[in-house]
């Protein structure tokens, strides 16, 4: 592990009213970051809001929420009988094909942060970005924003009857109006960064494609695109091996950052407690696995080429506020500026235990030496 140099919490529910009295609040996770033009980092937090158990169901009915409307988002509740039903959890309806619905759903909240990073200056009061009919009407999850040109572009999640787990773009001159341009790529696909410029005309992005069949683990892709709409080329990344800490599951975070020595990219990447040789060293008690953090550097003219990466984890859960919540021992990194006093020190802004949202200082220097060649 690398040091960190300082780390707060920065949202947590409690800090969110919930859309409506039927919602409680319970998760404030995954930000987007971006740096404005006056020096502020502002964030775009997914907030997951739950149904209250009194307002998910009656004696004949379950009840799931859903955006209609295309220009705004207004929830509607989706009623189904409970012998439609195979099982009922906390968090869905499962039904008897087996496809669910979820009892929950998520928009983003804007948050505006000093030029440190580290103090809160304001939370929107509602929400900033939600699903639509024609996108994401079963909720948003888990934006990336990067600044590329004069435009600020933002992948997330958008989860549909139809195109169920996809990604969406949307692009904006402020970061505060977005055009939302649609699908980008298709089910079921997320964990999507955008690289800052354009590489010999094109621009590049990390993505992870999975299914229900797979011969290996899910892993990284990367894809060019001429426009940031059509993306071809998509080819599989050989990031992590078999036996190493990450390859149980790995996704791209935040959008890579440019240095001298190559395109950083963090990811995150799952270990898998129950598996040699980490079940010797952590035992099998609790939640058996844990999202953590690596770091990979790519060729800066050709981002396909990988050129190092750290053996082992930069960053783990280790607060309270990462280790437990609505799901455990999950440090889950989306957002990833410079300082703004010092271009060796990076801000790194993640999700905790799918609850809360955090930042830490570490230094550029530290995650490259952290770095091996392949």
């Amino acid at each position: 592990m690398i040091p960190v140099k300082k780390e707060a919490l920065l949202v947590s529910p409690s800090d969110v009213k919930p859309t409506s009295n039927k919602f409680s609040v319970i998760g404030t996770f995954n930000p987007g970051a971006a740096r404005l033009s006056n020096g502020n980092i502002v964030l775009y937090v997914r907030v997951a809001e739950k149904l209250k158990n009194e307002a998910s169901e009656d004696e004949k009915h379950y009840y799931a929420p859903r955006c209609v409307g295309e220009k705004a988002c207004k929830i509607h509740f989706d009623r189904f009988k409970r012998e439609e039903a195979q099982s009922k959890s906390d968090s869905d309806i499962v039904f008897k094909d087996e496809t669910k619905r979820l009892l929950f759903i998520s928009h983003f909240r804007r948050v505006i942060l000093d030029k440190g990073g580290f103090s809160v200056k304001s939370i929107d009061r509602k929400p900033s970005f939600t699903g639509l009919s024609t996108n994401g009407e079963l909720g948003v999850e888990d934006p990336r924003i990067v600044k590329i040109g004069e435009k600020y572009a933002m992948t997330y999640v958008s989860l549909s009857r139809q195109g169920n787990v996809s990604t969406s773009l949307a692009l904006s001159k402020d970061c505060l109006n977005w055009e939302r341009m649609g699908t980008i790529f298709s089910e079921q696909n997320k964990d999507t960064a955008l690289f800052p410029e354009k590489i010999k005309d094109n621009y590049y992005i990390f993505n992870r494609p999975e299914g229900g069949f797979e011969f290996t683990p899910p892993h990284i892709w990367i894809a060019a695109s001429k426009d940031m709409v059509g993306w071809g080329r998509n080819k599989p990344l050989k990031l992590s091996r078999k036996g190493k800490w990450d390859y149980e599951r790995v996704g791209a975070g935040p959008p890579p950052i440019k240095t001298d020595k190559g395109w950083l990219l963090l990811y995150h990447g799952v270990i898998n407690y129950r598996t040699r040789p980490f079940r010797k060293m952590f035992g099998t008690e609790g939640n058996h696995f844990s999202y953590e953090i690596g770091a990979a550097l790519f060729d800066l003219k050709n981002p396909r080429k990988l050129l190092a990466r750290a053996p082992s984890p930069i960053l783990a859960p280790t607060k309270k506020y990462e280790k437990e919540g609505f799901v455990n021992n999950v440090l889950f990194p989306t957002g990833l500026l410079r300082d703004v006093n010092d271009e060796d020190k990076l801000l790194v802004f993640s999700g905790g235990a799918d609850t809360v949202v955090s930042v830490k200082k570490i230094s550029l220097q530290d995650v490259l030496d952290s770095l091996e060649a392949v």
